[in-house]
Protein backbone atom coordinates (compact mmCIF):
# COMPACT_ATOMS: atom_id res chain seq x y z
CA UNK A 1 0.00 0.00 0.00
CA UNK A 2 1.44 3.29 -1.24
CA UNK A 3 -0.94 6.67 0.26
CA UNK A 4 -1.42 8.99 -2.91
CA UNK A 5 -0.34 12.80 -2.89
CA UNK A 6 -3.67 13.95 -2.51
CA UNK A 7 -4.76 10.76 -0.04
CA UNK A 8 -1.65 12.63 2.27
CA UNK A 9 -3.04 15.78 1.24
CA UNK A 10 -6.59 14.79 2.97
CA UNK A 11 -4.98 13.77 6.12
CA UNK A 12 -3.22 16.97 6.66
CA UNK A 13 -6.29 19.48 6.24
CA UNK A 14 -8.73 17.00 8.27
CA UNK A 15 -5.76 17.36 11.13
CA UNK A 16 -5.44 20.77 10.60
CA UNK A 17 -9.20 21.21 11.37
CA UNK A 18 -9.08 18.52 14.10
CA UNK A 19 -6.50 21.26 15.93
CA UNK A 20 -9.92 23.46 16.85
CA UNK A 21 -13.58 23.53 16.07
CA UNK A 22 -13.00 27.03 14.43
CA UNK A 23 -13.79 27.34 10.78
CA UNK A 24 -11.01 27.94 8.61
CA UNK A 25 -10.86 28.69 4.85
CA UNK A 26 -9.17 27.39 2.41
CA UNK A 27 -6.49 29.95 1.84
CA UNK A 28 -5.74 29.13 5.92
CA UNK A 29 -5.92 25.32 5.19
CA UNK A 30 -3.28 25.59 1.84
CA UNK A 31 -1.10 27.68 3.98
CA UNK A 32 -1.11 25.77 7.50
CA UNK A 33 -0.44 22.62 5.61
CA UNK A 34 1.46 23.62 2.50
CA UNK A 35 -0.75 22.34 0.02
CA UNK A 36 -2.11 23.90 -3.18
CA UNK A 37 -5.07 25.77 -3.41
CA UNK A 38 -6.77 24.52 -6.18
CA UNK A 39 -5.88 20.74 -5.19
CA UNK A 40 -6.88 21.28 -1.82
CA UNK A 41 -10.41 22.80 -3.26
CA UNK A 42 -10.90 19.21 -4.78
CA UNK A 43 -9.92 17.13 -1.84
CA UNK A 44 -12.38 19.47 0.21
CA UNK A 45 -15.36 18.53 -1.92
CA UNK A 46 -14.97 14.98 -1.85
CA UNK A 47 -14.80 15.55 2.35
CA UNK A 48 -17.83 17.08 2.15
CA UNK A 49 -19.36 15.07 -0.05
CA UNK A 50 -18.52 11.89 1.98
CA UNK A 51 -19.87 13.95 5.14
CA UNK A 52 -16.47 14.72 6.85
CA UNK A 53 -16.46 18.25 6.94
CA UNK A 54 -18.84 21.04 6.34
CA UNK A 55 -18.99 24.37 5.26
CA UNK A 56 -20.06 27.66 6.28
CA UNK A 57 -20.68 30.20 3.01
CA UNK A 58 -20.33 33.96 3.25
CA UNK A 59 -17.07 36.54 4.67
CA UNK A 60 -16.52 34.81 7.60
CA UNK A 61 -16.90 30.75 6.36
CA UNK A 62 -15.06 28.06 5.93
CA UNK A 63 -14.56 24.74 6.40
CA UNK A 64 -15.03 22.54 9.58
CA UNK A 65 -15.24 18.73 10.87
CA UNK A 66 -18.96 17.41 10.55
CA UNK A 67 -17.82 14.38 12.72
CA UNK A 68 -15.66 14.24 15.80
CA UNK A 69 -12.21 13.48 15.13
CA UNK A 70 -12.71 9.97 16.98
CA UNK A 71 -15.33 9.05 14.49
CA UNK A 72 -13.08 9.41 11.51
CA UNK A 73 -11.16 6.56 11.12
CA UNK A 74 -7.32 6.17 8.59
CA UNK A 75 -8.88 3.18 6.69
CA UNK A 76 -11.71 5.41 5.65
CA UNK A 77 -9.94 8.20 4.64
CA UNK A 78 -7.32 5.82 2.13
CA UNK A 79 -10.75 4.13 1.05
CA UNK A 80 -12.20 7.56 0.11
CA UNK A 81 -9.45 8.68 -1.85
CA UNK A 82 -7.56 6.23 -3.11
CA UNK A 83 -9.59 3.28 -3.17
CA UNK A 84 -8.81 -1.01 -1.56
CA UNK A 85 -6.05 -0.78 1.01
CA UNK A 86 -5.16 -4.73 0.30
CA UNK A 87 -1.74 -5.62 -0.82
CA UNK A 88 -3.71 -6.88 -3.96
CA UNK A 89 -7.14 -6.42 -5.31
CA UNK A 90 -8.34 -10.04 -4.74
CA UNK A 91 -7.99 -9.87 -1.14
CA UNK A 92 -9.70 -6.80 -0.90
CA UNK A 93 -12.79 -6.50 1.43
CA UNK A 94 -14.74 -3.61 -1.05
CA UNK A 95 -12.80 -3.68 -4.25
CA UNK A 96 -12.53 -7.25 -5.17
CA UNK A 97 -10.99 -7.85 -8.58
CA UNK A 98 -9.08 -11.32 -9.56
CA UNK A 99 -5.56 -11.42 -9.78
CA UNK A 100 -2.91 -14.20 -11.00
CA UNK A 101 -2.09 -14.55 -7.38
CA UNK A 102 -5.05 -15.93 -6.28
CA UNK A 103 -4.79 -18.92 -8.04
CA UNK A 104 -1.96 -20.37 -5.45
CA UNK A 105 -3.36 -20.75 -2.40
CA UNK A 106 -0.22 -19.95 0.03
CA UNK A 107 -0.01 -16.50 -1.43
CA UNK A 108 -3.51 -15.79 -1.75
CA UNK A 109 -3.52 -16.79 2.25
CA UNK A 110 -0.57 -14.69 2.78
CA UNK A 111 -1.96 -11.65 1.01
CA UNK A 112 -5.05 -12.07 3.45
CA UNK A 113 -3.01 -12.10 6.58
CA UNK A 114 -0.65 -9.16 5.46
CA UNK A 115 -4.57 -7.45 4.70
CA UNK A 116 -5.83 -8.25 7.87
CA UNK A 117 -3.06 -6.83 9.76
CA UNK A 118 -3.18 -3.77 8.02
CA UNK A 119 -6.66 -2.97 8.52
CA UNK A 120 -6.73 -4.13 12.02
CA UNK A 121 -4.35 -1.50 12.42
CA UNK A 122 -5.75 1.23 10.05
CA UNK A 123 -9.39 0.64 11.03
CA UNK A 124 -8.51 1.26 14.75
CA UNK A 125 -6.73 4.59 14.64
CA UNK A 126 -8.43 7.95 13.97
CA UNK A 127 -7.36 11.09 13.20
CA UNK A 128 -7.72 12.20 16.62
CA UNK A 129 -5.71 9.29 17.64
CA UNK A 130 -2.67 10.75 14.83
CA UNK A 131 -3.18 14.23 15.88
CA UNK A 132 -1.77 13.28 19.12
CA UNK A 133 1.15 11.03 18.56
CA UNK A 134 4.50 12.30 18.98
CA UNK A 135 7.60 10.77 17.53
Amino acid sequence: MQLSRKCEYAFLALIELAKDKQLKSIQQIAEACDIPKKFLEQIMTILKNAGLIQSVKGAHGGYRLKKKPEEITIAQIIRLIDGPIAPVRCVSKYFYEPTPIERHEGFYLLMIEIRDMILDKLEKTTIKDVLHMKK
